[in-house]
């Protein structure tokens, strides 16, 4: 099969390729092409990329081009992991939100909107261009804000699939506290992307024995650490929050935090310097353990196990992915995009069944769906009202002083990939 990354040219693509080779009678790839119109960082990312192929003894081919509609053309999945405006951009996003006393976030909040805004109009051409030339090709997005971006993907009609690491890296995290093989492990994973509870941890299948009490009992500690909230909250809720939560739960603590320190873009801007670095090596043939660091952990196994499982060749039954709620949850449009457990096949993801949730999750996930449509909307159409209005509508925003002035500076740090503004 062949297999096109967009976004080849990332710091993220060495640990996705280490898990191409790794996995790959799983997933038998006979061509892989990265896509990049960053020529310099693309070919220090491609050596690398095939002395690892090379090291594993990966008989597929690999190649780079910057030609988007040859990379496509032909493809059987196509993986999206753009960053539109690189990590200066993000820089931005995660540094004037905290000027007005809001939290500053890559995906959440009025940064989170910015991304969306400069993400879903490049997103959609690059898919509208897939379908042109291969439109049986699957389209598995990674970019973020992931559940804005698949929206916009499934509601222009693509065949797309969204999907974050953060269900996986918990399902690894449990395995290993309760030591078990991580196959064993299947989370009750509900909500949005960024946005989501593990309401159980079952040993098994969705049918199995729900062991989250346990977990807390005997590893609270360890999980409210990775989580940074305290321990006490986790066992009042009884359940375990996505890191994300934190800007809802903690929002002003954090907010205070941040201010603090180097935003997260500046630290990675670093951190991809020297991995860059890394790169251009010719005697590395394998990812460093810096970018263990980067972010991302266990991308590379979750992307292998969905494009499998959407072309044929293997791949886990169930999986935690972003796809439409088609009534899943009951007090959401059809047409939100939720993230939960889906059975994964050669159709797509169907939702497996969600119990009937507690209001405190249900009310978050209704309020933020609402945003995450006005955000859909903005990014369509462009205008400032509607930016102003998916602002005033963010849980963690809601005010019409703070809307008015995000919305003025989310224009004027952006009006270079906003044409409208």
């Amino acid at each position: 099969m062949k297999l096109t990354v967009v976004g080849g040219g990332s710091t993220y693509t060495p640990e996705l390729i280490d898990g191409f080779a790794r996995l790959r009678d799983t997933l038998p790839i006979r061509e892989l092409v990265l896509v990049d119109p960053a020529a310099d960082r693309l070919a220090l990312v491609g050596g690398l990329a095939r002395r690892i192929f090379a090291r594993q003894d990966h008989p597929g081919t690999l190649t780079t081009t910057g030609d988007l509609d040859a990379a496509v053309d032909g493809a059987d999945a196509v993986l999206l992991q753009l960053r539109v405006g690189g990590q200066a951009a993000r820089d931005q996003d995660e540094t004037w939100p905290l000027e007005c006393g809001c939290v500053g976030q890559e995906t959440t909040g009025a940064g989170g909107l910015a991304k969306a805004l400069r993400t879903v109009p490049v997103v959609l051409d690059i898919a509208e261009r897939v379908r042109r030339t291969n439109p049986d090709a699957w389209i598995i997005d990674f970019t973020n804000p992931v559940g804005i971006v698949t929206r916009a993907l499934l509601t222009a009609g693509h065949k797309a699939v969204g999907l974050c690491n953060v269900a996986i890296g918990f399902q690894r995290k449990f395995a290993r506290l309760l030591e078990v093989a991580p196959g064993r492990i299947h989370l009750d994973h509900v909500g949005l992307n960024h946005l989501t509870w593990e309401l159980g941890v079952r040993l098994g299948g969705p049918d199995g024995e729900d062991v989250l009490p346990r977990l807390l009992a005997e590893h609270g500690d360890a999980v409210a650490e990775d989580l940074h909230m305290p321990r006490a909250l986790v066992d009042r809720l009884g359940v375990v929050p996505s890191y994300y939560l934190r800007y809802y739960y903690q929002h002003d603590a954090v907010v205070r935090d941040l201010k603090t320190r180097p935003s997260r873009a500046q630290q990675v801007a670093e951190m991809e310097r020297r991995l860059l670095a890394m790169y251009g090596d010719p005697a590395l043939d394998e990812k460093p353990a810096l970018l263990a660091q980067r972010g991302g952990a266990f991308y590379s196994e979750a992307a292998v196990d969905l494009a499998a499982s959407l072309l044929g060749s293997g791949g886990s039954p169930h999986q935690v992915v972003n796809t439409f709620n088609r009534g899943t949850l009951p007090f959401l449009p059809d047409d939100a995009v939720i993230e939960v457990q889906a059975a994964i096949g050669r159709e797509g993801a169907a939702p497996l069944p969600v119990p009937r949730l507690d209001p405190q999750y249900a009310g978050l996930i209704a309020h933020t769906t609402a945003y995450e449509q006005l955000a859909l909307e903005a990014a369509l159409h462009g205008s400032r009202d509607a930016v102003f209005k998916a602002l005033l509508a963010h849980p963690l925003i809601g005010q019409i002083e703070y809307a008015e002035r995000l919305t003025d500076e989310l224009l004027a740090h952006n009006r270079e990939f906003l044409p409208w503004a």
